[in-house]
């Protein structure tokens, strides 16, 4: 199987769904000549035009907004924001009419829509800069959030989105775009609902998504070498749906819970994992679960407060270890 990089399985995605639909096409700001933020559409400007792949104006709602009134035609547009912090100006459209008209129409109307973004802290980009939105995106009915951590998670998931017939946001992490991993050849596919056991273990689940999980299989593996405990990893790639049946079947395995974030603890993915647990195997946990998360302030720009308030890989052996009671 080739290597690739996140943002070459991205671009393969692209450029398959593209030439397999003339109904498919790209915008975005400098997804065109530029090739797009993270170079997740290089060269297809050049290959498909500019009628395909179209850079537009710094007008997030309405770009979305065309992206949108096109989905109801029959085109399957897939729509970059360049940062997930923009995507609050393109929220009325993707919350108020791409995730709801399949109801309010009786199934008349739907919007295969997509939107990708990148997200997440990077390095020194800012509060403004560095907006962890998942959990914004997870409690809009209607549409589907899914979230890659390894080049061969973004490039099935990107396809399997163009093919759906539901709103998806594909949530990217800014610092994952050069992370490498064996991409089979040959087109497939992978499930937009579900999760991935990513390492198995019987003492405690670590929960993460995107660059979570590594922190997560980082100190799994310290944890193992170091400790003796033996951690299962869990990547819950499928943030709407949430995958109920894998984490409680995980859970009911070893009766102890961490779930990594980068976010903010407040409503977020952690929360809901706590409430499934909550809800199906309550009875089955020998600790109260513990969330693993960013300190609740605005992202800050200095090198130093930054790195204090974003967790790491050592945010969860240090949970781990006190929950075993050896911090």
């Amino acid at each position: 199987m080739p290597s690739l990089y996140l943002w070459e399985a991205l671009q393969r995605a692209h450029d398959e769904e593209l030439a397999n639909d003339d109904g498919v096409i790209i915008m975005g700001e400098d997804v065109g000549k530029a090739g797009g933020t993270y170079k997740a559409t290089l060269g297809l400007w050049n290959k498909y035009g500019d009628q395909r792949v179209i850079d537009t104006p710094i007008s997030e709602g309405s770009f979305t907004g065309i992206a949108v009134g096109a989905s109801f035609l029959g085109m399957r547009p897939i729509v970059e924001i360049m940062s997930v912090n923009f995507a609050w100006l393109a929220m009325d459209q993707l919350m108020n009419t791409a995730a709801k008209v399949r109801y309010m129409s009786g199934g008349q109307l739907t919007a295969p829509i997509v939107m990708r973004s990148p997200g997440g802290t990077a390095h020194q980009l800012g509060a403004q800069h560095s907006a962890r939105m998942e959990k914004v995106f997870m409690g809009i009915a209607g549409l589907r959030v899914v979230t890659p951590s390894t080049p061969d998670q973004a490039y099935g998931l990107l396809k399997s989105a163009v093919r759906c017939g539901d709103p998806v946001f594909i949530n990217e992490h800014e610092r994952m775009y050069n992370l490498r991993g064996e991409v089979p050849d040959g087109e497939h596919f992978h499930p937009l609902e579900g999760s991935r056991l990513a390492r198995e273990g019987r003492d405690v689940t670590l929960f993460g998504y995107n660059i979570s999980t590594w922190w997560c299989t980082e100190a799994a593996e310290f944890l193992s070498k170091e400790h003796g405990i033996e951690c299962e990893v869990v990547d819950l790639f499928s943030l709407k749906p949430l995958d109920r049946e894998g984490i409680a079947r995980s859970v009911r395995k070893t009766h102890r819970v961490i779930i990594a974030e980068e976010a903010e603890a407040p409503v977020g993915v952690g929360s809901e994992v706590m409430a499934i647990i909550n809800e199906e195997c309550f009875w089955d946990l020998d600790a109260a679960p513990v969330r693993v998360s960013a300190l609740d302030v605005p992202v800050p720009y200095n090198s130093g407060l930054e790195h204090a308030a974003i967790p790491t890989e050592k945010w969860v052996i240090d949970a781990v270890l006190k929950m075993f009671g050896r911090a």
